[in-house]
């Protein structure tokens, strides 16, 4: 299954900012920042990393769904493990 690039604009804006977010972070380890604000972008970035994940496993569930043409070909145990694997 490929993902629909149209779909993912989004899921890849999120992930450049999250980039940007991690950047951030090792900038502040860098520079000696407080460790409460160094968590609090940790934070951030892997909550931006989840919604991300989650996101495209959502697009590739609607296409599996939307695809089908009376063949099963949701493999619901992959989707399974693919939503365990982000939590």
């Amino acid at each position: 299954m490929e993902l629909d690039p149209n779909e993912m604009g989004k899921v890849i804006n999120r992930l450049k900012r999250a980039q940007g977010q991690l950047a951030g972070v090792l900038r502040m380890l860098e520079e000696g920042r407080d460790c409460e604000d160094i968590v609090v972008q940790l934070s951030a970035v892997s909550k931006a990393l989840d919604r991300a994940g989650f996101a495209i496993i959502a697009t590739g569930m609607r296409q599996c769904l939307v695809q089908t043409d009376g063949q099963d070909t949701l493999d619901v145990q992959k989707l399974e493990k693919l939503f365990l694997s982000l939590a």
